[in-house]
Order: structure tokens, then sequence, then C-alpha cells
């Protein structure tokens, strides 16, 4: 009964909030007939993000910290984790030697009492190895030192074949992680049976740098605090994200192999995706039987056969997490075009079955593939051919139609960290993102089979 009270207070004060977006709904719809295009797509954009932040703030609750309210109703299909299960912390790492040590501290400092910790040197030539000998004589770790580079995706799929955890949790070299967060992960798996992988909240590490690492640490805080969340509502998170990913054994190790020998347009697709990852946990029970059976000499199948079930997945709000972001235009726009390539190739897969989810988890998903291909075009139209046929009061709109939206992200990032003035970086990065960072797309496309592992800042 508590509960129910504490959610229609939420559901009420979300509503209260968005008001004011719905009166400019209902002052501009009538306009939709006039200007099809241009005040129809501004309106779907505008209603697509009420309904994200309205889910978000009126419906999700953190898994680690009290039971969830919807539920599957075939509860006990899902076996339930040791009270205590034991959690193999894994992290592939290749020259990172001004941020390793940090970064395998943190995952030791964790407060998890039943640990494995897992570092592979994917032939690390800064200095990154002889770091990782002296923490592994140190501390309490397995190092494994590989003698040819092979890829994180491989690299971490070699760590995995040692691993023994009943939980598998990856983070990122350049992260740095809450002494809480791997238990909070955790805490909610053992708590929700049904949960076959959760993420953490991250945000940026060198936040004060410049100004694309203040922008970074607000859109952050807006993709989990919002978009994560409005997800975990409906179990179906689609993408774990690599600084704090925490799977159940039983839910990914059958499907390491297929993501390491993941092919796109008949060629290796490089990028060691977190998309990827996670759609083999949500889609499994509709394509997991075939990518076992494609990789049915693999000992991650012959090893033990797990049943394909329809997991969902979580976002688990107070397992902190922090990672480096680009500090500069270049490295910026270079980890746009892999996320770009990432988004690409996870739609040809998850796009394929997402729509058995449900309506929920349908329409959260293929909103937001719709609205990134129609991105580019939208800005070609808007920005472009609209100002050279005369238009410049529909280049306007469509800029005040941006503007309008970051702030509404804005807005929500200054109720979560109040006194923050950092908020004020959110429509400029909408701005960012409509101008530039869309465009990326086709370009993402003609060059997606180049790509190699790296982090350059």
């Amino acid at each position: 009964m508590q509960t129910d009270v504490r959610f229609a207070v939420r559901r009420v004060l979300a509503m209260f909030c968005l008001l004011p977006l719905g009166l400019i709904l209902a002052r501009e719809f009538p306009l939709v007939p006039e200007k099809p295009l241009v005040i129809g797509y501004g309106i779907t954009v505008l209603v697509g993000t009420i309904a994200m932040l309205q889910i978000a703030y009126s419906r999700y609750d953190d898994p680690a910290e009290r039971t969830l309210r919807k539920r599957p109703k075939n509860l006990a299909d899902f076996p339930s984790l040791p009270a205590v299960p034991k959690v193999t912390f894994l992290l592939a790492v290749k020259d990172e030697a001004e941020y390793i040590e940090r970064c395998v501290r943190s995952m030791a400092a964790s407060d998890y009492p039943n640990l494995e910790i897992i570092v592979i040197d994917d032939l690390s030539e800064d200095g990154t190895r002889e770091i990782l000998d002296d923490l592994a004589e140190e501390l309490d770790i397995t190092l494994l030192k590989l003698e040819k580079n092979l890829g994180k995706k491989h690299a971490l799929v070699r760590g995995a074949s040692i691993a023994t955890g009943d939980v598998l949790a990856f983070t990122d070299s350049d992260c740095i992680l809450a002494p809480d967060a791997l238990r909070r992960c955790v805490q909610a798996l053992v708590d929700h049976p049904e949960l076959g992988a959760v993420s953490g909240h991250c945000r940026a590490l060198n936040v004060d740098e410049t100004f694309f690492t203040r922008a970074q640490d607000v859109w952050y805080e807006g993709q989990f605090r919002v978009a994560k969340a409005a997800e975990s509502t409906f179990g179906s998170v689609t993408c774990v994200s690599g600084p704090l990913a925490v799977f159940r054994r039983d839910a990914v190790y059958n499907y390491f192999p297929a993501w390491a020998g993941d092919r796109f347009l008949g060629a290796p697709f490089r990028f060691a995706t977190d998309r990827q990852l996670t759609g083999y946990v949500l889609g499994q029970l509709w394509v997991g039987k075939k990518l076992k059976k494609q990789y049915a000499d693999s000992p991650f199948v012959t090893a033990q056969d797990y049943p394909e079930r329809k997991w969902r997945i979580g976002y688990v709000r107070s397992a902190k997490v922090w990672t480096n972001v680009p500090e500069h235009f270049r490295p910026f726009m270079k980890q746009q075009i892999r996320w770009k390539k990432s988004f690409i190739r996870n739609t040809c897969f998850t796009g394929t079955f997402m729509w058995r989810r449900g309506v929920g988890p349908s329409c959260l998903y293929y909103g937001h593939v719709l609205w990134v291909l129609a991105a580019p075009f939208m800005a070609v139209r808007h920005m472009v051919w609209a100002p050279m046929q005369g238009g410049i009061f529909v280049s306007v709109l469509y800029l005040s139609g941006v503007v309008l939206k970051g702030s509404i992200w804005g807005l929500a990032f200054k109720i979560e960290n109040p006194g923050d003035a950092r908020w004020r970086y959110r429509p400029l990065m909408s701005l960012l993102s409509a101008l530039l960072l869309s465009w990326l797309l086709p370009y993402s496309l003609a060059t997606i089979r180049r790509g190699v592992w790296s982090r350059t800042r």
C-alpha cells in the first residue's frame, strides 16, 4: 500500500512538472496540417521526450534498494542465485599506463566479499604490462598476459574462459568504481532472479577539464538517469554499458563465441560493443538456439548449455562509476563515430526481435532508432535545403526546437543535481548533436569495416 502511494505521488509530480510541455503540444498540434514535416517532426520528438521523462521519473525504482513492482508472471522459471554468489570481475586493457593502476585498485577495493579479479593485458607496449605485474604481486588478482594482440572482445572472451563466478562483471580500463558499486549490482541480481544483467550509473571522471568533458558529463547523467531508467521499467535496457556491466553467467556465457566472432556486412565487426552483448541476453529466446548451434563446438557451449530464457535487464542507479571521456574535439569525434557504427550494427541485430518484448520496450527502442535515422535528413532539410529556398524561419524554428529539447534534459539534470550549474551544457550538447553528430551516421556506415581497439584522447 505504501509503495502504491509513493508511485502515485511520483506520477502526479512528474505530470505536473511536464504540464508546460503538454501546453506547448496542445498549442502547436493544430498547425501540423500546415507544415506536417516541420511541425510534425518537432511534435513527435517532444512527445517522445515527455513520455521518456514521465516513465523514468514516475515508474523507475532501483532494483538494488527495493523489490521491483513489475515482475514476470513466470518468476519460478528463473533460477535463484546464491545469497552471496561468486563474482568474476573482468578487465581487458591495452596501452593504458596513465589510468590502469587507479582502475585496478578501484576494482580490488570493492566491498563485495566473494570476488575473483581477472585482468587481461592485450600486448600493451607503453608500460602497462609492467604496472600490472607489480599490481598482481600486491593485490589478489589474476593477470593474463597475451602474447598476440587479439582485440578487446577476444581478450575479454579469453578471460571469461577461465572465469569461475556465477556472475560476470566488466569494466573499462579508464574507469574508477565506487566501493559499493559492484555489490549493489549483484544484490539486484540476487533479489530479482529474472534479471539477466544490470548496468551501473556512469558519469565523467575528468569532468572539469574542457567544454567537451562538461557537456558529456551532463549528457551521461541524462542517458543513464532518464533513458536507461525508462527502459529499466520494462526490464529491457538495451545497452549494459561498459563502465560497469554485470551479467548472470547463465544469461550470457553461451554467447561469448558469437560476440567474439561477430560479422557484419561480410567482414568481422571489431568493436567490442556493449549493445551487442546486451542483445544476446535480450533476444536469446528467439535467436539463442541459432547462435549456439553456429558455435556448437565451442567450449562456451559444450561446457554447459544453459536454457534460453526471456531475461529482463535492469539499471542500478545507486551503482556509481566514473570514466574518462574525450577532452578535445578530434578524439570526441572518433568516439562518436565508433558509437554510431555500434548503433548501426546493433540495430540490424536487436531490431529483428525487439518488437517481441512488448509495446513499451518496442516504442522506446524503435522510436529511438527512427529518431537517429531521421536526424541527418532533418538536419539537411532544415539547415541546408530550407535556407537555399529562402526558408530561414524554418531553420530558426528547427534550432528553437533543438534548444527546447536540450533545455528539458538540462532541467532534468538540474533537478537531480541541485546547485550544479552545468545543466546549461545540455542545450549546447543538443545543438552539437543536431548540427554535427547526426551527420556522422552516413559516414559511419560508409566506413563501418574500419576499426581498431584504441582510446584516442
